[in-house]
């Protein structure tokens, strides 16, 4: 085997090496957000109670004992989420992990979210 032939082959290695570690894998909490209104944590409380809303942002804090709730951020503000009747808490989740979270607005003088998925 030839040098050229060996660089060839160590490149092409490199190169899959490369790709494959560039793959993050998603996860899903509780039901898989799909279908619903996307709104921004600014615009939360135009949408119904009844209806599944979607919101994107990054965690900025989360409850430090159980991981029940957290604050996720978006570009017009902060929304509390709670996770309680999901079933899923959120305490293995690093701060500033962008997420998408599903779930039902619970209206009062700062609308919140009950989640019902999170994916990440």
């Amino acid at each position: 085997m030839s040098i050229n032939s060996y660089f060839k082959i160590v490149f092409v290695i490199s190169v899959i090496t490369l790709v494959g570690c560039g793959k993050s894998e998603t996860r899903v909490l509780g039901k898989a957000p799909g279908a619903g209104v996307n709104l921004t944590a600014a615009s939360l409380n135009t949408a119904k109670a009844s209806q599944i809303t979607l919101l994107q942002g990054e965690i900025v804090e989360k409850c430090p004992v159980a991981g029940c709730w957290f604050e996720l951020r978006d570009k017009s503000g902060v929304t509390h989420v709670d996770t309680k009747a999901a079933g899923f808490v959120v305490s293995n989740i690093p701060l500033h992990t962008k997420v998408t979270v599903a779930g039902k607005m619970v209206p009062g003088t700062q609308p919140s979210l009950a989640a019902t998925g999170l994916r990440y």
